[in-house]
């Protein structure tokens, strides 16, 4: 899979987002005229910006004129192809060229489709919701793919890849990144006296209660395994990580799901925090210095959190 960018289940059902791209504005305004009352129209008008574009926004279709100045659409569609976190979106060219060489360049960009300039208009509708369809369809199944079946939240696999992802990305731009590993305490205690069903549903609560503490796109929840979680910050310094894990500590606690078997009362979490910075590196280690800290967490007591010293 090349698109290790988070998933976003609630999207399926939303107003799909199609990027249009074009030098001239009158073009990109005949599109919206066709498309506008149906799905959300963001408009780009050099390849440059298209690219700005996706990495913020995230389309779900790209229309893209082939002859633009400067970086023309074929260039652009071969750096988008090129950038894990926007090769998947789709790209379908819009072209005044009817050469075969023409339709050639387009396919070997990686447009998964073209249409011809002056666009019909029902022409241009069926194309895009047939695209739509697939790209739904092909991110439903990747989903499931990537998610943990009880909790709802990426499952180990996913975790594996997308930290090392995203390891590469903040090494080369010399940016944080903070990886919190999350045990849930005495679990073993909660289902011996509670049952697994009852086990299970913690899980879902703790996991759904750790997803909605996370707000950013590139922010990752993950099943890690039985009862432990891990979240993967990018681009958070250890000062974020510290405000985050208190905010999940916070949101844990408040549910208030009964855990008689501890002195407690309640399920709470422990949590290790480890960081990736130019001064300790990027390597995938950081899972391991993560589950020290937890360790320690767990030490001192539970229901809290530790974090490494000599991160800066």
């Amino acid at each position: 899979m090349s698109n290790l960018a988070p998933l976003d289940l609630t999207a399926f059902s939303d107003k799909a987002v199609i990027l249009v791209v074009d030098d001239q504005p009158i073009n990109i305004q005949i599109i919206y005229q066709i498309l506008g009352d149906d799905y959300k129209v963001l408009m780009a008008t050099s390849g440059e910006q298209a690219i700005k574009v996706c990495l913020d926004s995230m389309p779900d279709l790209i229309l893209m004129d082939v002859v633009m100045p400067i970086q023309d659409g074929l260039e652009t569609c071969r750096l988008m192809k090129a950038q894990d976190t926007i090769a998947d979106i789709p790209v379908i060219f819009v072209t005044a060229g009817q050469q075969q060489q023409d339709e050639d360049a387009c396919w070997q960009a990686g447009a998964v489709d073209f249409l011809q300039k002056p666009v019909n208009a029902n022409t241009l509708r069926n194309r895009v919701k047939a695209h739509l369809t697939l790209k739904k369809q092909a991110d439903l199944l990747r989903s499931l793919a990537f998610m943990d079946g009880l909790t709802g939240v990426y499952n180990r696999r996913y975790f594996d890849q997308f930290l090392n992802k995203q390891l590469a990305v903040c090494k080369r731009q010399s940016s944080p990144l903070a990886l919190l590993l999350i045990d849930i305490d005495h679990f073993k205690l909660y289902n011996d006296h509670l049952g697994h069903l009852a086990g299970d549903d913690a899980l879902r609560r703790v996991a759904q209660a750790m997803s909605s503490c996370c707000l950013r796109p590139n922010d990752l929840v993950a099943r890690y395994g039985g009862e432990e979680f891990v979240v993967v910050l990018p681009d958070t310094d250890s000062q974020g990580a510290v405000v985050l894990a208190q905010k999940i500590l916070t949101t844990i606690n408040e549910l208030k799901i009964p855990h008689p078997a501890t002195p407690l009362r309640l399920v709470s979490i422990s949590i290790g925090i480890a960081m990736a910075t130019p001064h300790n590196g990027y390597s995938v280690e950081i899972t391991a210095r993560a589950d020290q800290q937890m360790y320690i967490t767990k030490k001192n007591g539970r229901n809290g959190f530790s974090i490494e010293h000599n991160i800066s």
